[in-house]
């Protein structure tokens, strides 16, 4: 089956980042220093602790499912680095331009995988 490695490595990708967002999350919602300096527009720092949690949980377990081949990983596995693109694309004028262009490639590429994922493989002629 094509693409069986980057779907591995997709999943493994939403765990860290799932497991990343939960952290972050529990430190928004308990007051944590690490947000001292942090501004929020359209929210509290406990609101966009619990929707971190949310998202985090969310990631978890489609990392999960992407494990065990299921749909749920792949679709929400595709969303994310949809998102991720965008985001990078937005911050490429921010400090960090190079850093957004790799994470903006890194995005297509575990796209690129997860759209061709279990697609047969076709012999050439």
């Amino acid at each position: 089956m094509k693409g069986v490695g980057r779907a591995v490595f997709v999943a493994v990708l939403l765990l860290i980042a799932g497991t990343l967002n939960i952290i972050y999350g529990i430190a928004a919602v308990s007051n944590a220093h690490f947000f001292d300096n942090t501004q929020y527009v359209f929210s509290s720092l406990h609101t966009w602790g619990w929707i971190t949690i949310i998202v985090g949980v969310i990631q978890l377990t489609a990392g999960f499912s992407l494990f065990t081949g299921g749909t749920y990983g792949r679709v929400i596995g595709i969303i994310a680095a949809s998102i991720g693109a965008l985001e990078s694309l937005l911050s490429i004028g921010g400090a960090h331009p190079w850093w957004s262009l790799g994470i903006f490639a890194l995005c297509i590429y575990v796209l690129h995988g997860l759209i061709v994922f279990g697609e047969e493989k076709t012999a050439q002629t």
